[in-house]
């Protein structure tokens, strides 16, 4: 198969082009709004790293060639998202590294990077938090 041939194929994987479609989504982004906030925090002189077409066909899965470091971090930034959920949904699509899938929205995706960053006192107020959903989701309608 020629490099062409693949680009235009995408990856089998979809991880990353469905993160980043399901999150434009969700922050009502357009592919050039979202394409122009595709800058390197690092280095944000450089502008965007992305074209709107190239966006489109990341989101798409019609781009064969996995971002760099730097398009990782502009794509966490302009789509709001922790770096390490963007570099997971990477490595799932275009290296097969990460053998589990996730829900429908990918938000435990992106909740389970969250969680990469907290410290011990984060963790533990997720964890309460998490048992009032749950008790709250058992508890049967009408009680208090």
């Amino acid at each position: 198969m020629t490099a062409d041939k693949a680009a235009a194929e995408g990856t089998e994987r979809t991880d990353l082009s469905d993160l980043l479609r399901d999150r434009m989504a969700e922050l009502g982004l357009s592919y050039r709004t979202a394409a122009d906030e595709t800058v390197d925090p690092h280095d944000p002189d450089a502008g965007p790293l992305y074209k709107r077409g190239t966006l489109e066909n990341l989101l798409k899965n019609s781009v064969g060639r996995a971002p760099s470091e730097a398009q990782c971090r502009a794509l966490a930034a302009a789509f709001r998202l922790p770096l390490v959920a963007v570099q997971r949904a990477v490595a799932a699509q275009y290296q097969g590294y990460i053998a589990e899938r996730w829900n429908r929205s990918d938000k435990a995706r992106v909740l389970i990077a969250h969680i990469d960053e907290m410290d011990d006192e984060g963790l533990e107020q997720l964890a309460r938090l998490a048992d009032v959903v749950l008790n709250d989701r058992r508890r049967p309608s009408g009680q208090e």
